[in-house]
């Protein structure tokens, strides 16, 4: 059954990405069914059947992405499908538009809503929206929308979704007035309970996944079973026979997705239970393989997006590795020690390719975080259901005091080695060699190869002063690196996660010099929490009234760690070893945070220009210059004076971009950068882009 569930997948994952198409495939059956190949025939139609889910699924969201929605002030009843969150907006299915003073039915593309309501949003609910709209194709936690609307009202008109929906809606309320989501704690024991970790900032989120315990708030198996555990014990308190508890359990896995809103994860674990408890009740034995390869494959067919779902991928993965490992150590003493320890382990290993593939980086230690980390889950769930059901006091403060731990373990974990592919295979070279005496000659010689290769990558500073143009999405951020170690930040992007990644992939540590050219989130946002991770020895922040409430934070932050600040003008200079950095603007204090950009000419040897957001206006009135490297203003956007790019682009020009709805990098100004013969260099279609600066 598991097989057949495997060619489904590659069927779906084949319809999602190539459109191949199920009658070629089913032609290929029938020509196997006349050879007498029965089997293949079989699995070529399985394949067939999952290409046509996929398919359909590819074509669900380019519908989506592609619709037409009306723009401008809109009003709209519509349901919830997905909350919103701090800072995460809902997604809404439209039911009906005003048009002209009447409200005319509309079953509209989904929608993006906010955040910015009174009151949060919850999936089922039937609201009235007033604001505006916006096309702006995209994803919300991987659902598909059309556009976006920003709230000047809403109401909530009403419910859907019948009694599941309500049970699985109250025991999610209940768990948020219970807990208290702003304590990190708490809001870790919410994400145990029902996946729910919008109280969990970026750092913690982060940490998580690098020490590999992020299954932990992916509600998944353990939380499924501990959870049917409790239901069969509160359903066995009221006498219920062995049958009808058996129905009862696949009841009560209904209002435990909706409760944590049908995360990949818990689909897979609670479609698995659901096999089993109906097996049982109908007196049939089903093994968990039959019962995970059932459900990967119904749960295909019904929804072929979810084989490119990491989240899904990752959990299959991991349920049939933890499956396979759990009697790795089955001889040892103490069982329960080395049973935690194999299931882990091989959990680990299965999700490696899953892991290499899609962030580049798994973490070499996960097994032994997973160790410690798996007890203390379960003490802080288990105490923290009975806090949620009894609202006793002492029960929360265990749980509390359990997630902590959490993520105390989280965080020391977090910090050690991440491995790649190369160092993947030579963990893979170092098992071969240990297990299979044979296959000793072969690792030996790849092990020693990666390690000979490895040692002709420089891991430490550059040789020459160098700039990198971090692709960090849609804004900015650039580093400046010295031969004598010196490293200078210029902006950081939107995303601190995506920032903390790129400074990692570059080896940084300390950083002399931190600059916020203004106060714009695809510039600064990423900087929430730089100093709880890096040494900075000073911050240049830009001389203006409206800094923003990233910069203020920053700037907290750095009075409470004693980090000298420069409010910074034309004039103002730092030397970064070989590498002179000199402010040249902005040159007066203007009124947009965009012309109020921090200027820095950078030059050894080869220069450089950093412009910020500068657009036409103090383009205009910075002086006269002409580096050998101009990063393009504003991402390339059509504010920038063509004749002012014109005199001033030289022999190479960046622009730092990722995909948005902006339309940068304009036409135009690719248009003018092309007539004066330069070099452009495009962070989203390359990644990082590295120059060497040189001495000339």
């Amino acid at each position: 059954m598991l097989a057949a569930a495997g060619v489904i997948w590659i069927g779906t994952a084949c319809g999602l990405r190539f459109g191949i198409g199920a009658a070629v495939v089913l032609g290929v059956a029938a020509g196997a069914v006349a050879l007498g190949q029965r089997a293949v025939a079989v699995l070529l139609t399985l394949a067939a059947v999952g290409a046509i889910s996929g398919t359909l699924a590819s074509a669900r969201i380019e519908a989506t992405i592609s619709a037409a929605v009306p723009e401008g002030p809109v009003a709209f009843i519509g349901v919830v499908v997905e909350d919103d969150g701090p800072r995460r907006p809902a997604v809404v299915r439209p039911e009906a538009l005003r048009s002209e003073g009447e409200w005319i039915a509309w079953p509209g593309p989904p929608l993006a809503v906010g955040p910015g309501s009174d009151s949060p949003l919850v999936a089922g609910q039937r609201i009235r929206v007033t604001g505006t709209m916006r096309a702006s194709p995209g994803r919300v936690r991987g659902d598909p929308i059309a556009g976006r609307v920003t709230i000047a009202n809403i109401d909530v008109i009403g419910t859907v979704g019948g009694p599941l929906y309500g049970l699985g809606n109250a025991v999610r309320e209940r768990v948020r007035a219970v807990l208290d989501l702003s304590d990190r704690a708490q809001a870790l024991v919410s994400g145990f309970l029902i996946g729910d970790t919008s109280g969990l900032d970026a750092r913690d989120l982060d940490a998580l996944r690098r020490s590999g315990l992020t299954h932990f708030v992916a509600v998944s198996g353990s939380n499924v079973a501990l959870f049917l555990a409790a239901w069969w014990v509160a359903t066995a308190i009221f006498g219920i026979g062995p049958k009808r508890r058996f129905v009862l359990g696949v009841i009560g896995l209904a209002i435990f997705v909706v409760a944590t809103r049908w995360e990949s994860s818990v689909l897979r674990a609670a479609f698995m239970a659901a096999t089993v408890l109906g097996a049982a009740a109908s007196g049939i034995a089903v093994d968990t393989w039959v019962a995970v390869g059932v459900a990967v494959g119904v749960l295909l067919l019904v929804s072929g997006q979810l084989a490119v779902d990491v989240g899904f991928q990752l959990s299959v993965v991991a349920t049939i590795g933890i499956m396979v490992g759990a009697g790795m150590f089955a001889d040892r003493r103490p069982r329960a020690f080395w049973s935690i320890l194999g299931a882990a382990t091989a959990a680990q290993i299965s999700v490696v390719p899953v892991l290499l593939w899609h962030f580049g980086t798994v973490p070499l230690m996960s097994p032994i975080a997973n160790l410690f980390s798996a007890p203390l889950v379960t003490g802080a769930t288990v105490s923290g259901a009975v806090a949620v059901v009894s609202g006793w006091g002492p029960a929360i403060l265990v749980s509390s005091a359990l997630a902590g731990a959490v993520l105390a373990v989280a965080d020391v974990a977090s910090r050690w080695p991440q491995l790649g592919p190369s160092g993947v295979a030579v963990g893979l070279g170092i098992g071969m060699f240990l297990r299979w005496p044979r296959t000793r000659p072969i690792a030996i010689t790849g092990v020693a190869a990666l390690l000979a290769v490895s040692t002709l990558i420089p891991a430490g500073p550059p040789s020459v002063p160098t700039v990198t143009f971090l692709s960090i999405g849609q804004g900015d951020a650039v580093l400046l690196r010295d031969p004598g170690g010196g490293i200078a930040l210029v902006d950081g992007g939107r995303d601190p996660l995506i920032l903390a990644e790129a400074l990692r992939r570059h080896h940084v540590g300390r950083i002399d010099l931190l600059v916020a050219s203004h106060g714009d989130i695809d510039h600064v946002g990423g900087f929430a929490g730089i100093l709880d991770d890096h040494a900075v020895g000073r911050i240049w922040l830009p001389d203006h009234p409206d800094l923003g409430i990233e910069l203020d934070d920053l700037v907290d932050d750095a009075k409470a760690a004693g980090v000298p600040i420069d409010t910074v003008g034309p004039g103002i200079s730092y030397r970064l070893g070989t590498i002179g950095i000199e402010a040249v603007g902005p040159i007066r204090r203007y009124l947009t945070r965009n012309d109020g950009s921090i200027v820095l000419w950078v030059d050894a040897g080869t220069t450089l220009l950093l412009p910020g957001d500068i657009e036409a206006v103090a383009q205009r009135e910075l002086p006269a210059l002409q580096p050998d490297i101009l990063l393009v203003p504003h991402h390339g956007s059509a504010s920038t004076d063509r004749r002012w790019l014109t005199a001033t682009v030289g022999a190479v020009a960046v622009i730092s971009v990722g995909p948005n709805t902006y339309g940068h990098p304009a036409p135009e100004i690719r248009s003018v950068l092309a007539a004066a013969g330069t070099e452009v260099r495009v962070t989203m279609e390359e990644g990082d882009v590295s120059l060497e600066l040189g001495v000339r």
